[in-house]
């Protein structure tokens, strides 16, 4: 049997809602990791990302590793979104939080009123730094009918991780800063840009 080439860049593949449905431990697995979140995280999750491939627009977009002759590819990144809608949980939170930030009903509309959700963009702590994220995220949001795509990503000190540094060299802008949603303690940033990229 031949080695596996740790190094090769991973496979990217589209993902159907059958797929994800049918490696939906593994893309939670990989959510959990790279989020930080603790072990069960993902019980309380699965059921949401099954519900979300059943969204107008929704596309998924996975990365996985070479693997030896005859054995599975490891998925070792995942990034899903869809159409962002007035009557989703995301949506009416990020109104909420560009009205508090002092947005007036112009901008707000600007923002919300046609846009693609970029609901999970998540690569393996193990897989990091070789341009995966990057390379989903072109993917995912390739050819696009939105005016523009809004993204939620944990706020660190200085901007200083590869999520950040990712985001602002693709010309995402700062839309909410420190917002808290309901439910996650962690202060988040809604970023956003115009389609295409």
């Amino acid at each position: 049997m031949s080695p596996v080439d740790t190094n090769a860049a991973p496979r990217l593949v589209e993902l159907s809602a059958h797929d994800l449905r049918r490696r939906l431990d593994e893309a939670l697995a990989i959510y959990v990791e790279a989020m930080g979140y603790p072990r069960g995280t993902e019980f309380h999750r699965a059921p949401m990302w099954t519900e979300h491939t059943s969204r107008p627009g929704w596309r998924a977009v996975a990365a996985l590793a070479p693997a030896a002759p005859g054995q599975r590819e490891r998925m070792v990144g995942i990034a899903y979104g869809y159409r962002g809608a007035a009557h989703q949980w995301w949506h009416q939170q990020v109104r909420d939080g560009m009205s508090r930030s002092g947005a007036d009903d112009r901008r707000i509309h600007d923002v919300l009123g046609d846009y693609f959700e970029l609901t999970e963009l998540h690569v393996s702590p193990r897989a990091q730094g070789h341009g995966t994220g990057e390379a989903m995220l072109l993917a995912l949001l390739a050819d696009r009918p939105e005016r523009g795509v809004l993204l939620s990503t944990p706020e660190v000190p200085d901007e200083d991780n590869r999520a950040w540094r990712l985001y602002r060299r693709l010309g995402f802008t700062d839309v909410v800063r420190h917002f808290t949603f309901t439910g996650d303690s962690r202060a988040f940033a809604v970023l956003g840009r115009s389609l295409p990229l």
